[in-house]
């Protein structure tokens, strides 16, 4: 796509009110620097500034960088007032049959009973879905990963989405419903936000050993102890070093990531003394940085 359809395709989200930024050209990841590659100067005099900082709505900010690269376009979900599910479909190595995020989707609905309202949707260049939904407000919903279902991860404050128009080696991702978001539905932010139900320690490591074996089923059962049992004072601190050591094992592609954050999470539960969703945020921020770290990292799909 050429950088003036690139422009018109950035420009579209600003108009809804969507916070925008550059991605690089071709690709999904955010443009410019990476934190620990920061000079400190410039925009990031008073610090680096994150993707989510850095979204704008301005228009002449949208026209003087997409005039100058092909950039594909990220939208920031959190200060765009946005919860956006996104429906993936099974890697290439899971095992055959697997459910996909909208068979997940579904299950999750037919056990609350209800259903989704028609929102805007986009399909993605593996065949995924986002679908886009406003968040409470009052609220501000972080980004999930599996907390709904396998495959579905979820994409509000600390997160962005790939905008339409965007291309990837891949292909495009392409408006398949182009009314405006609907509200999340209550059922489904108290699905989000939900407290898990504390574990013992015993337990939280017993779950999280499902169909694991070797190295990675040994580092993943000394990292959910460590959390179980971290003293009040330490607890944030551990839950990050244990985040960061097992995110070498996701970008490896010995551990799902889902399988960490679920593990992760539960041990905490137990004895959190903060917000399941503040936790959670740790766990996030840990696996990302370690997977962005990872020379070795698997490209996502």
């Amino acid at each position: 796509m050429t950088s003036l359809a690139l422009l018109a395709a950035a420009l579209e989200p600003v108009s809804r009110g969507w916070h925008v930024f550059p991605l690089r050209p071709g690709d999904k990841r955010p443009a410019g620097h990476a934190e620990r590659l920061c000079p400190g100067t410039g925009r990031c005099a008073g610090g680096h500034l994150k993707p989510e900082q850095r979204a704008t709505l301005d228009r002449d900010l949208v026209v003087s960088a997409w005039t100058t690269q092909p950039y594909n376009i990220g939208v920031a979900t959190g200060p765009s007032g946005l919860l956006v599910v996104d429906l993936d479909l099974p890697k290439s190595e899971e095992q055959e049959g697997a459910p996909d995020g909208a068979t997940s989707l579904q299950a999750l609905c037919e056990r609350a009973r209800q259903t989704l309202p028609s929102t805007y949707q986009v399909r993605t260049p593996s065949g995924g879905r986002h679908l886009y939904f406003t968040q409470p407000a009052g609220m501000r919903l972080h980004s999930t990963a599996g907390r709904l279902g396998p495959r579905i991860d979820t994409r509000g404050w600390g997160g962005y989405v790939v905008a339409p128009g965007s291309t990837t080696p891949r292909g495009a991702y392409t408006v398949t419903n182009d009314r405006p978001p609907a509200a999340l539905p209550d059922w489904l932010c108290d699905t989000l936000t939900a407290r898990p139900r504390p574990q013992s320690a015993e337990y939280a490591m017993a779950n999280s050993m499902k169909c694991r074996s070797g190295y990675s089923a040994a580092a993943l059962r000394a990292e959910v102890r460590n959390v179980a049992t971290a003293p009040d004072g330490t607890r944030n601190a551990v839950l990050l070093r244990a985040a960061r050591a097992l995110g070498r094992l996701v970008a490896s592609g010995d551990l799902p990531r889902e399988e960490v954050e679920e593990a992760l999470s539960r041990a905490v539960a137990g004895n959190a003394t903060e917000p399941q969703r503040y936790y959670d945020d740790v766990i996030a921020r840990g696996l990302d940085w370690s997977i962005a770290h990872n020379p070795q990292r698997r490209t996502a799909a």
